[in-house]
C-alpha cells in the first residue's frame, strides 16, 4: 500500500503528484497489467532476448 503523509499547509496537488510519482515508481499498475494474461517464462525471455537485440542493433548503427 503506498502511503503519502500530507504536510500541515501543503496543497493537495502537490500532494497528489507525489502519490501519482510514487505510484508509478512502484510498478502497481504494470504489474496488474502483466497479471491479466498468463505469459510462459519461457516466451517472457524470448520477448526480453529480442527486445535486447533490437535495442543493440541501434547502439550498433551509431557507432558506423
Amino acid at each position: 500500500m503506498i502511503i503519502i503523509p500530507v504536510k500541515e499547509g501543503e496543497a493537495i496537488d502537490r500532494a497528489l503528484k507525489r502519490f501519482k510519482r510514487k505510484f508509478d515508481k512502484v510498478g502497481t499498475l504494470r504489474e496488474i497489467r502483466g497479471r491479466k494474461n498468463f505469459v510462459k517464462k519461457s516466451t517472457r525471455r524470448r520477448e526480453e532476448l529480442l527486445k535486447a537485440k533490437y535495442s543493440l542493433s541501434f547502439l550498433n548503427s551509431q557507432d558506423k
